[in-house]
Parts: structure tokens; C-alpha cells; sequence
């Protein structure tokens, strides 16, 4: 039950993507991709690498997840921006 929570919490982080410029890696699909993969690493290691049963999923565990969706799509938009500003700059 954990994974599907934190699957959803990454799932409603990505839509506010649109609020900033793509420069993601993959564009939209990409942040997608790497915002579930890093809602789920990310719950996973913050968690302990002990995954929550049903009964011990509560809010604590949806909070677990942001973090991790944070940094994932972070880190590739800064990928994709000095992907961009080293093109511009060859070009």
C-alpha cells in the first residue's frame, strides 16, 4: 500500500511541473518517469527499507515520498537546463 502512496503523492507533485520552464531531461514524460522513481527510492530509503503494511500507512508515510519526488525532478531539470545553456553556447 505504501508504494501506491507514494506513487500518487509523486503523481501530484509532477502536476505542478507546468509551473516551470522545460528544461527537464525527456521533457514532460521524462520528469514524469523520474518523479515516480524517485517518489518510490525515495520512500523507500526514508522509510528504512522496511516497507509499511496497510494498517501502518498514515500520513507520515504520503510525507515520506515528497522528498524524494523533490530531488528526482530537481536534479533533472538541472540536468536538462545545463544541457540546454552548453548547446546554446556551441551554437
Amino acid at each position: 500500500m505504501a508504494i501506491l502512496v507514494w506513487i500518487l503523492i509523486s503523481l501530484a507533485i509532477w502536476h505542478f511541473t507546468i509551473f516551470v520552464p522545460d528544461r527537464f531531461v525527456g521533457g514532460i514524460v521524462g520528469a514524469f518517469a523520474v518523479a515516480m522513481i524517485g517518489g518510490v527510492l525515495g520512500g523507500i530509503v526514508l522509510s528504512g527499507f522496511s516497507m509499511p503494511s496497510r494498517e501502518a500507512t498514515d500520513i507520515v508515510t504520503v510525507l515520506i515520498g515528497i522528498p524524494g519526488t523533490l530531488v528526482a525532478l530537481a536534479l533533472l531539470w538541472l540536468v536538462g537546463s545545463r544541457r540546454e545553456s552548453a548547446a546554446a553556447q556551441q551554437a
